[in-house]
């Protein structure tokens, strides 16, 4: 059996890559590892502890990404849903973000860059990463990828959002 499949057998991180998987968020988190290793931190939706994991980042024409490399039932993906998206970044520096996952039909491209860019995620994916796009829309549906939305990307969205709602007519005449 292939050592990284051992390690999340079941789709989970079995004891040693439990103790293997904080080390490597302290590491990602110190900023010293390359700028797409990222630690993301979520609260836990059962035990509301910060969970801290390491994940690899693919940023494509501008927009920062991540992918469940153990598809929809892996636990980050479960808490980041429960936090409604709501979560920290964490690269030298702490950047509070918002995950939005993108829609099935958008993902192939993303996946086939996050397996280029993750080569230990490439045992857990069901396709190639040398394989057409094709492939990849026939499994996109069931690995979640998340758009990473900054702080100040979400305000600008909402103000701007504001500014295009129905203006109220001056009443007085």
């Amino acid at each position: 059996m292939n050592l990284k499949k051992w390690l999340y057998r079941g789709g989970r991180p079995n004891w040693v890559a439990a103790i293997i998987n904080p080390c490597w968020a302290a590491v990602h988190a110190l900023g010293v590892a390359p700028n797409y290793l990222v630690t993301l931190e979520v609260r836990g939706r059962r035990s509301g502890r910060t969970i801290s994991l390491p994940l690899v980042m693919v940023i494509i024409e501008g927009e920062r990404y991540l992918v469940s490399m153990l598809g929809e039932e892996a636990q980050w993906v479960q808490n980041v849903k429960a936090a409604e998206g709501n979560v920290v970044l964490r690269h030298g520096c702490r950047e509070q973000v918002h995950l939005e996952e993108v829609v099935a039909n958008r993902r192939a491209h993303l996946l086939k860059a996050y397996l280029k860019r993750a080569p230990g995620a490439r045992s857990h994916l069901p396709v190639d990463k040398d394989a057409p796009l094709s492939k990849f829309e026939q499994v996109a549906a069931m690995i979640p990828v998340f758009r990473i939305v900054s702080g100040s990307e979400r305000r600008l969205n909402a103000e701007q959002a504001l500014d295009s709602g129905p203006k109220k007519e001056d009443s007085r005449v």
